[in-house]
């Protein structure tokens, strides 16, 4: 990750927060109650102040991509001098079909900016690395969530590997009886609360199949369960959910993932494209 004081210091921390040991959640807490208080703190004050060691603080700017103290103080002071703007500008009455489709445009882009921010180099490289040594690979998501998980399986079935998406409560926890630690499940829900998610996840996690979350809520449940988390985010607005704007984010990532495995899995995908492409040619007149 980059450093740059363009980085969303608070919005990262949120992201992360369940990958934090108890000392670095005391300051990530600390951070977000009284962000002025940091500013005007040294690393010593810090310390003193959470009864913590300064190396403490040290290794959390370092969780957060930054050098040290001193270079997260300057992003966090951008941050608050020049908040991020709401990426949804108000849409009103007077605004022409075109300067909506401005405004939704500038919220998806938005969308995937804030939320390739909060992409963890190690978390990617290990997602990677355990979908390249499944047996298949499981999509699961409910409502527009459920949408997401087709897009999945669509992706995946061109790599070769056995892939499946499920939407209906009752196929999910079927299929999900039968995986095994062989398989991997992919769990796709925007608020991490969603039930027929968090029944699909206690049914895996008995299999002992590994599970990574596509989520915009770092405290959530899911998040806490599974074994590997990668985060989207997003605002609302009036006419349009969060949940909308980050499922934009949720596509990417996934193909993000497909093209990695790709890269990581050249022969095979390229026979399974081939195999894939002649078969589409009957369709063609």
């Amino acid at each position: 990750m980059q450093e740059t004081a363009s980085m969303h210091v608070i919005q990262r921390t949120r992201a992360i927060y369940n990958q934090l040991s108890e000392k670095e959640k005391l300051i990530a807490d600390y951070m977000m109650k009284d962000p002025q208080r940091i500013l005007h703190s040294t690393i010593n004050q810090i310390a003193d102040d959470l009864t913590i060691a300064d190396a403490t603080v040290f290794r959390f700017c370092k969780r957060l991509g930054f050098k040290g103290y001193q270079a997260m103080k300057i992003a966090l002071a951008s941050e608050l001098v020049n908040p991020i703007k709401d990426i949804h500008e108000t849409i009103t009455e007077e605004d022409s079909e075109y300067d909506i489709t401005q405004k939704v445009f500038k919220a998806n882009m938005n969308a995937l900016e804030q939320s390739k921010e909060l992409q963890d180099k190690q978390i990617m490289k290990s997602v990677v690395d355990v979908i390249s040594n499944a047996r298949s690979i499981s999509f699961f998501g409910s409502g527009g969530s459920g949408i997401v998980a087709m897009d999945g399986q669509h992706k995946f079935i061109r790599t070769g590997i056995p892939s499946h998406a499920y939407s209906e409560s009752h196929l999910q926890v079927m299929a999900a009886s039968q995986m095994s630690s062989s398989d991997v499940a992919i769990l796709i829900s925007h608020s991490g609360s969603n039930k027929d998610i968090m029944d699909v996840v206690d049914v895996v996690q008995q299999r002992g199949v590994t599970t990574i979350a596509i989520t915009n809520l770092a405290k959530s449940t899911l998040a806490k369960r599974v074994d590997y988390c990668l985060y989207t985010t997003a605002q609302e607005t009036e006419y349009r959910s969060e949940a909308l704007a980050s499922r934009i984010a949720e596509l990417t990532i996934i193909d993000a993932l497909y093209v990695n495995y790709c890269m990581k899995n050249q022969a095979q995908s390229k026979e399974a494209i081939k195999k894939m492409r002649e078969a589409i040619s009957l369709k063609r007149m």
